[in-house]
């Protein structure tokens, strides 16, 4: 069966719903791994050895937990978070169930963002900010964050496109949006059609993404 433009145009109600979950989905996703993910970054790299706040229990420990989540295939994570998904939300399906565990793994992936962003921070400018007595707030507050935030975006926009990725699988267990419309229409059904919609849009969504990220982190450049 080959594209359908009359079949596309039929769908169209169906793929706006769906396109909507997906935004929803990724919205609140990003949103929690923003608030909870970047301070988790910070603290890996303002405890890690040598640095003003080291403490390597702590950085050990958050660590470790980090590496465990990042290490569990997506769709093995939306499976296995489907008891803390139904405690979170009330039920399993759907998109706002779906987001509890997109934040999961979007938290994890954030923070790492964050930590090798601040890395890349000239370890003379913390030292400097530390001699002159800067108390450890005002260090994150005033030099970390303005000085690493071009990369931030960047790992802003990366976390978004991968969250893409992730909702689409979460069409595989009933989480609506883009991927739940291809299960449903494209591959049970044996649509091409929808399909080759499904993956066109995920492609432009993607690329608008990328370009977005890419204009903001140029502005707010200003070495």
């Amino acid at each position: 069966m080959g594209f359908e433009f009359s079949r596309m145009i039929e769908l169209m109600p169906e793929i706006w719903v769906a396109f909507g979950q997906t935004l929803y989905m990724i919205g609140i996703s990003l949103a929690v791994a923003i608030i909870l993910g970047l301070p988790l970054g910070v603290l890996l790299f303002v405890t890690d050895r040598g640095l003003f706040l080291e403490n390597r229990i702590i950085q050990s420990s958050f660590g470790f937990v980090i590496n465990m989540v990042r290490s569990i295939p997506f769709i093995i994570l939306l499976v296995a978070l489907i008891p803390l998904t139904d405690l979170i939300v009330g039920r399993t399906i759907g998109p706002a169930a779906a987001s509890v565990s997109l934040s999961v793994a979007a938290i994890p992936f954030f923070a790492r963002i964050v930590e090798s962003a601040l890395r890349e921070i000239d370890k003379g400018v913390i030292e400097a900010a530390v001699a002159v007595g800067a108390t450890p707030w005002m260090i994150i507050k005033d030099v970390l964050l303005p000085e690493a935030k071009t990369s931030i975006v960047q790992g802003v926009t990366l976390t978004i496109i991968s969250l893409v990725a992730y909702s689409a699988m979460a069409g595989v267990v009933g989480g609506g949006g883009i991927g739940d419309l291809a299960i449903r229409f494209g591959y049970y059904r044996y649509d091409n059609t929808i399909m080759i919609v499904t993956v066109v849009i995920l492609i432009i969504l993607v690329q608008l993404i990328q370009q977005i990220g890419d204009w903001t982190s140029k502005a707010i450049d200003k070495r």
